[in-house]
């Protein structure tokens, strides 16, 4: 009676500043990473991907002949809006108070013309509640974003948005939440492991 959620985030960008709805593509040239990878996800899992390429192509690189779903856009990275693009430090400049305020006080604050942490939140709570609301679907790997996995983790803990955003999520780590059909509740297995 439950569904085992295999998050998995995408190989790195590069990028030096704000890339959520910018389709840059993935570094996958780390083969012996992919493959410890790879080995260590389910084998019979059914495989879900945002439709932004540096997640669709990650998917490709550990695909092991799992069935592939539709691609979902409802998980795509943050939109961060007038920052896609920028550095860090120019928007920290630019201006300091509102970097200040959605980095220190994540929730209602989001960027110029971007989303905030909690429509975020609500789009991938939604996206998770969709494929859940079928019943128990045995494992699924999802290939996302950072923003997405902490998202997920909100959901499953509880926690708040600014203890959430104290997890560490690197590029190629898994961090698999179990949903529980039967009670409707969630288990932590593991977080950011590196296979």
């Amino acid at each position: 009676m439950t569904t085992s959620y295999w998050f998995v985030r995408h190989g790195p960008t590069h990028a030096t500043g704000f890339c959520g709805h910018t389709d840059l593509p993935a570094d996958l040239s780390d083969a012996a990473q992919i493959a410890r990878l790879k080995a260590y996800l389910p084998a019979d899992a059914k495989i879900l991907s945002s439709d932004l390429s540096r997640a669709r192509e990650t998917a490709r690189a550990i695909h092991s002949h799992q069935l592939w779903l539709p691609e979902a856009p409802a998980l795509r990275e943050m939109n961060f809006g007038d920052w896609e693009g920028k550095g860090f430090a120019s928007v920290e400049k630019n201006n300091p108070d509102l970097w200040r305020s959605f980095w220190e006080e994540p929730g209602d604050i989001a960027p110029p013309n971007g989303e905030s942490w909690h429509q975020l939140s609500l789009r991938i709570n939604e996206a998770l509640a969709a494929l859940h609301s079928a019943g128990p679907q045995g494992d699924i790997i999802i290939t996302a974003h950072f923003a997405v996995i902490l998202a997920a983790l909100q959901q499953a803990t509880g926690m708040t948005p600014k203890a959430v955003f104290s997890f560490k999520i690197d590029n190629f780590s898994v961090t698999r939440l179990d949903y529980l059909h039967k009670s409707n509740n969630w288990r932590v297995v593991q977080v950011n492991h590196l296979p």
